[in-house]
């Protein structure tokens, strides 16, 4: 199984990511520790959230060495009128130099949509990011940007899972260069599908795990989030089973059955 995706500038992102949305700040220390100890080496935050600083002290108190986490934060919109202020804020409450990877968290007003961009790359050029992308954005956005600055994304982080999966999409981004992460993947699928159960109970894992390794075998970037150790595990361990060709393409169709 591929544990990492290169990106453009040819940082290797690992594939299986944690996600911190909606964890408070005791939860998202407790559970950023918890899966930096079983294996994790990609965590994502974003201003919103509010626990970056819980995050940051989770990574400093690992005991891994920064350069071997893969960190990401985001930018809301209505920062953008001060990108870099809110950027700075963010690296010192992950009390880091740098993040691997910042992202704009939605797009911005048409008129603040290119300038909020170029605050992202001069962030990068000023070496406080290592990559910049975007979350929410379609192609014809990511085109604007693009055809602005002559930068693409790096990473587009959009909502994923079976009943969302869109073939043509996943190729608009191919066809760029950009990296999908998908988001809410579990929370968007029913897990009792019978499709599921049974290749689940066939490959003796979860239908969760079955839903986030599918996500692997298109090499979309997963971002599972729970604060409970043993899912935390769960999610992780997607390398001891394989899904068959004919798993894989039974879970593609759910999208046309939903």
């Amino acid at each position: 199984m591929k544990k990492t995706v290169n990106l453009p500038g040819g940082t290797a992102l690992p594939l299986i990511g944690f996600g911190t949305w909606q964890l408070r700040p005791k939860t998202a220390y407790e559970s950023v520790r918890a899966a930096l100890e079983i294996g994790y080496r990609h965590v994502d935050t974003a201003t919103l959230y509010q626990n970056e600083s819980d995050v940051g002290r989770a990574v400093k108190d690992s005991g891994l060495d920064r350069e071997q986490i893969f960190v990401t934060t985001k930018l809301r919109p209505q920062d953008a009128r001060h990108a870099r202020r809110t950027l700075e804020s963010s690296l010192r409450l992950l009390d880091t130099d740098y993040v691997d990877l910042w992202l704009i968290h939605w797009p911005t007003g048409g008129d603040e949509l290119v300038s909020t961009w170029q605050e992202l790359l001069s962030a990068k050029d000023a070496g406080l990011v290592r990559n910049v992308g975007v979350s929410n954005y379609s192609p014809a956005l990511i085109d604007l940007l693009a055809q602005a600055t002559g930068q693409q994304p790096a990473v587009n982080q959009i909502p994923w899972s079976p009943a969302q999966h869109d073939p043509a999409l996943l190729e608009e981004h191919r066809g760029r260069g950009v990296v999908v992460e998908g988001y809410s993947g579990l929370k968007n699928t029913d897990l009792h599908d019978p499709v599921l159960t049974e290749i689940a109970q066939r490959h003796d894992v979860t239908p969760a795990q079955v839903v986030l390794r599918w996500h692997l075998e298109h090499d979309i970037v997963i971002l599972p989030r729970s604060s409970r150790r043993e899912r935390i595990a769960t999610n992780f361990g997607l390398e001891g089973f394989d899904l068959t060709k004919e798993d894989v393409t039974a879970i593609d169709t759910l999208a046309q059955a939903g």
